[in-house]
C-alpha cells in the first residue's frame, strides 16, 4: 500500500480493541439505542454497520425502527422513553430524517449525557469552552487520525471546507482549541483554492465529489476527506468517492485518508468510545483515557 494513505481502519480497530477490553471487564454491558426513521437505503446501511460494530465490542444495541410517516411528536416520545430508560446509556438518532421532521428539535430532546453523537445544543456548546466529554463522532475521529499520525496541530494552517453542524463547525472549534490557525470555507467563500493552497492540513466535508484537486494543494499537505458521494462508474457499477480527487491529491499530499475506509470507520469507532464514556458518566465515573497508537505503515 502507498505509504501516503492513512490506514484509518487500523486506527479505528485500535480504539475498538480498547472498547472490547473495557466491556470484557464490566459486569454490565453498556447499551446503545439507535433510532432509524424511514427507509433511506444509505441510512439503513450505516445503522447496520453501527449495530454490527457494537455487537463485536460488547456493547448491547437496540434498533428502534420508525416509519417514514412518523410525526415529530411520535419521534420525540420515543426519544423521551429512552431518556427515562436507566438501562439505555447511549441514544443515536440516524440522520437525515424524512422531510417534514425537525432534526435539531429532535436531537435536542436527547439527554445530553446519552447524546453519543455529541450533537445536542448542550454538547455542541461545550466545544466553545472545555471539550472533554461527548464530542461529535466524526470530528472526534478526525482528531484521532491526526493524533495517531503524530501531527502537531499547534500553529498549523488548517482549512476546513464545509460548515455543517455535523462536521465543519465542530472540527473548526476543536482544532482552534488545539492552537491551530483555522479557516472555514463554504459555498459562498470566494477563491477557496487560495485558502487551501496555503494550508498544511485540508479537511473537506462539503458533500461535493472531487471538489479539491491536487493542483489546489500546498506541497506535502495532509488531506482528511470526509466526503461520501455515491457515483455510477463508466461500467454501470455503483461506487463511492470523496470530496477530494484522490489520484491527483495523492501525488501532491504527504498523507491522505481514503474513501471508503477512511473517516467512516473512525466515526463508528468514536461512537463506540462515546457509548462507553456515556455509560461511565451516568455511573458517576470519569470517561476513559483513550490512548493513541502510532503504527508502522
Amino acid at each position: 500500500m502507498n505509504n501516503k494513505i492513512i490506514l484509518c481502519k487500523h486506527i479505528a480497530q485500535h480504539y475498538l480493541n480498547q472498547v472490547s477490553e473495557f466491556t470484557e471487564k464490566e459486569a454490565t454491558q453498556p447499551q446503545l439505542a439507535v433510532i432509524l426513521v424511514g427507509d433511506n437505503p444509505a441510512s439503513q446501511l450505516y445503522v447496520k454497520n453501527k449495530i454490527k460494530a457494537a455487537e463485536k465490542v460488547g456493547i448491547k444495541s437496540t434498533l428502534i425502527q420508525l416509519s417514514a410517516t412518523t410525526t415529530q411528536a411520535q419521534l420525540e416520545l420515543e426519544i423521551n422513553k429512552l431518556n427515562q430508560d436507566q438501562h439505555t446509556n447511549g441514544i443515536l438518532l440516524q440522520l437525515p430524517l424524512p422531510e417534514g421532521l425537525n432534526s435539531l428539535q429532535a436531537i435536542n430532546q436527547i439527554d445530553p449525557l446519552k447524546d453519543v453523537d455529541g450533537l445536542t445544543s448542550t454538547n455542541v456548546g461545550k466545544l466553545e469552552d472545555m471539550p472533554d466529554k461527548l464530542l461529535p463522532c466524526t470530528p472526534l475521529g478526525i482528531l484521532r487520525i491526526l493524533e495517531n499520525e503524530q501531527v502537531n496541530l499547534q500553529g498549523k494552517e488548517i482549512t476546513v471546507v464545509g460548515r455543517s453542524r455535523l462536521v465543519g463547525r465542530p472540527i473548526a472549534n476543536l482544532l482552534a482549541y488545539k492552537d491551530a490557525t483555522v479557516t472555514m470555507c463554504h459555498r459562498f467563500t470566494e477563491s477557496i483554492s487560495q485558502h487551501i493552497k496555503r494550508s498544511d492540513i485540508v479537511i473537506i466535508a462539503a458533500g461535493h465529489p472531487n471538489l479539491v484537486k491536487g493542483e489546489d494543494l500546498k506541497k506535502d499537505a495532509i488531506v482528511i476527506d470526509v466526503g461520501i458521494n455515491p457515483i455510477t462508474n463508466t461500467d454501470g457499477t455503483q461506487g463511492i468517492v470523496g470530496d477530494a480527487h484522490f489520484e491527483s491529491c495523492l501525488e501532491q499530499a504527504s498523507r491522505i485518508t481514503p474513501v471508503p475506509g477512511g473517516v467512516g470507520p473512525m466515526t463508528v469507532a468514536s461512537l463506540m468510545t462515546n457509548t462507553v464514556d456515556a455509560y461511565l458518566l451516568q455511573n458517576n465515573q470519569e470517561p476513559l483515557a483513550w490512548h493513541t497508537q502510532q503504527y508502522s505503515k
